[in-house]
């Protein structure tokens, strides 16, 4: 597993490649994924450290992956999700955290915003569950 590896799931192309490309030229290797079910084989596969992942989504949504991916034992460890949203409501909120989400970005954002974030999270020893 490579260290910091970091998946985003968007099926926005807009928001995938600005997710991307900001990450990378912080030097941190990005993988992504345009839906539920690829972000599941993703996270199983790579182990990331951490996961941007939209609340809306074809096939499966956010909520639904991250749910999966809290009650997934076959893991070495749990990473830490942070769920997009275009909406902040204090019931999308609620259901984040019932499903384990461990923190929500709300759209739009700066890639500074993202950068400075990323770099706090995995600066933290104790980044996974």
């Amino acid at each position: 597993m490579t260290q910091n590896q970091i998946l985003v799931v968007d099926d926005s192309p807009v928001i995938l490649r600005m997710l991307s490309l900001t990450l990378k030229k912080e030097g941190y290797p990005v993988a992504t994924a345009v839906n539920g079910e690829e972000a599941l084989e993703q996270i199983r596969r790579l182990q990331p450290n951490l996961v941007f992942i939209d609340a809306m989504m074809p096939k499966k949504d956010g909520y639904e992956v991250a749910q999966e991916v809290r009650a997934d034992a076959g893991l070495e460890r749990q990473p830490y999700i942070i769920m997009l949203t275009a909406r902040g409501q204090e019931a999308d909120r609620e259901r984040a955290e019932e499903v384990g989400i461990d923190e929500f970005m709300t759209k739009p954002f700066s890639p500074s915003q993202v950068a400075a974030r990323v770099r706090a999270i995995l600066a933290n020893a104790d980044n996974t569950r």
